[in-house]
């Protein structure tokens, strides 16, 4: 990828996008392409195709998406699978039509059945049930990792396709409403804190294991992969562990130095048992996480902290 390449990361101001911004100034990549929701709506067919019709992208990340986490999901199924839907078929389409040189699709390791053998293969896509939790999202990434496929079989267009395991990292949403599992924790277990509560809730039995990659490794990855991977097939992008929740939550509360009770709540939904990634095909590409989990949630939480200001900490 030429350093003065034009390059579109679509979601630039998310999680994701945001880390590949930061990537790319970092390996000396200026001619980058951003837009904010309203400058252009993803969504919309017209807009997106006008937008590469001006400015003629040569590579696109494409990160943009509606995500959030189980109670997000349950809440607004129809938006997750509208909008994602919408968001990867203009941009891939507008994509091909004006002739990018590559696409790198950003899917999710939910798109993986529920019950599937673990840790979960590349080639474990769409052989079982998925987890009913976050199914509208899995299916509009599947049909984007379908979609990307086809584009290639049919038109010859260098489309790639990145699963994620279970991201955090500065940028990251902390509303308790919508996030995922490890920023919600920061934030229920710094108020906690704050106000001396003598127990934080955790959603679930604490016994479902999770992987989680810090979002500047991805961000790495996802250089890495697009400079080096050109394969219709979908390639994880992970860390190789993983850690149950009730020791997350453990290792959360003792970074923040919460010193109450912890307790779980099981009448609310634990999501898959566990989701730990294969990434065997990516280390043998030359690429490993280099960030700790315990380094990574205190840098995040240092962040968060950041963010709300000194005087967050008085409420």
């Amino acid at each position: 990828m030429e350093h003065d390449a034009r390059i579109y990361v679509a979601g630039h101001r998310g999680l994701v996008g945001s880390a590949i911004v930061r990537r790319l100034q970092q390996a000396g990549y200026s001619q980058l392409l951003v837009r904010t929701h309203a400058e252009l709506d993803l969504t919309d067919p017209a807009a997106v195709d006008a937008f590469f019709d001006a400015e003629r992208p040569d590579y696109v990340f494409l990160a943009a998406a509606k995500v959030g986490g189980i109670h997000a999901n349950a809440r607004s199924p129809a938006e997750f699978i509208r909008d994602n839907l919408a968001i990867q078929t203009s941009v891939i389409h507008a994509a091909w039509r004006h002739g990018v040189k590559k696409l790198q699709f950003l899917g999710s390791s939910c798109i993986y059945p529920r019950l599937a053998p673990q840790p979960i293969r590349e080639d474990s896509l769409l052989t079982g049930p998925l987890e009913p939790s976050n199914e509208w999202y899995a299916i509009a990434k599947i049909a984007g990792i379908k979609t990307c496929q086809a584009y290639r079989r049919q038109y010859g267009f260098d489309a790639i396709s990145l699963m994620p395991t279970n991201l955090y990292g500065p940028g990251d949403n902390f509303d308790l409403a919508n996030s995922h599992v490890l920023p919600a924790l920061i934030r229920k277990f710094h108020e906690a804190r704050i106000a001396d509560a003598p127990s934080v809730t955790v959603w679930g039995s604490g016994t479902p294991r999770r992987e989680f990659l810090h979002v500047d490794d991805l961000a790495d990855a996802a250089l890495f992969l697009m400079r080096h991977y050109g394969d219709e097939r979908i390639i994880n992008v992970g860390v190789g562990e993983d850690i149950a929740i009730r020791e997350l939550a453990e290792l959360i509360g003792g970074i923040v130095g919460y010193s109450g009770a912890i307790v779980f709540d099981p009448s609310q939904p634990d999501g898959t048992p566990r989701k730990l990634l294969d990434v065997s095909r990516l280390h043998a590409l030359g690429w490993k996480a280099r960030i700790p989990l315990r380094e990574g949630i205190a840098a995040t939480y240092a962040w968060y902290l950041e963010q709300r200001g000194v005087g967050a900490l008085r409420h």
